[in-house]
């Protein structure tokens, strides 16, 4: 008899293979390309991070007076992601966020980084998300997918951020990627090193370990409970529907 975790999986099969053959990866076949791609892939690196950190907010506390919140194994699960997200290493052994690390990488290969930084400005005014993401002039592929993993960080139950973290974002870059990738470093390996540094220690962490936590964290918010799989499930596929958009951003190739 299969487990919940090994049903969810299974359910999401599909939609998942679909997207890890989307048309942009056979679309990247240059440096240009990687450039391209990477002013899109920018945003998930970044708001990755909102939806992990709505993650801690909810299974651990980080108020004043602190008190006990949760289970300690999801408390130890989460905060171990969110260490390792937020201040990992570079490939000089200096601490630095996944998002930071990628941004460097855009820019020793000269990508554009114009939309993502205006995007960050507008949000330290204090304006609300949905109303920067509008005010950004940037596909509406690009705009729907803020905007679900918004909505779904700010307003989803724990279990259904958890499996849209887990299912949605994680382990989403096929071999046909890196093999890509390893052709245009050899070719450019003074433009792509920090690249293919961040690609590389993405796959290791984040498809590794971290995945590993992740799928224990969904279980046990979970649990026995057949509603909250069901929800879990149809998340995921919801996530891994709406990253296909970002996608065809990349492909539709809308940035000016």
């Amino acid at each position: 008899m299969q487990t919940p975790i090994e049903n969810l999986k299974l359910s999401i099969q599909p939609t998942r293979e679909a997207l890890l053959s989307h048309k942009v990866y056979s679309q990247i076949k240059d440096f240009d390309g990687i450039k391209d791609f990477a002013k899109y892939h920018v945003f998930a690196v970044w708001d990755f991070m909102s939806l992990l950190k709505s993650l801690q907010i909810g299974l651990t506390c980080v108020s004043l007076p602190w008190i006990p919140v949760g289970s300690a194994n999801t408390r130890f699960l989460i905060n171990e992601i969110v260490c390792g997200e937020e201040s990992d290493l570079d490939e000089q052994g200096n601490r630095v966020s996944h998002f930071e690390l990628y941004l460097t990488a855009m820019r020793q290969m000269g990508a554009d980084t114009s939309k993502i930084d205006e995007l960050l400005a507008l949000l330290k005014t204090g304006r609300a998300i949905n109303d920067c993401i509008n005010a950004v002039d940037m596909p509406t592929e690009v705009k729907q997918f803020l905007q679900y993993t918004f909505e779904i960080a700010m307003h989803a139950p724990l279990h259904v951020k958890a499996a849209v973290f887990t299912f949605g974002r994680e382990d989403l870059i096929p071999d046909m990627f890196t093999e890509i990738l390893h052709k245009i470093y050899a070719e450019h390996p003074d433009k792509v090193s920090i690249f293919k540094y961040y690609i590389e220690r993405h796959i290791e962490v984040d498809g590794g370990h971290h995945s590993e936590l992740a799928i224990q964290m969904v279980s046990e918010l979970c649990g026995n409970d057949k509603t909250k799989w069901e929800e879990a499930t149809k998340a995921a596929v919801d996530s891994l529907k709406i990253r296909s958009l970002l996608w065809d951003a990349v492909c539709t190739n809308k940035f000016v």
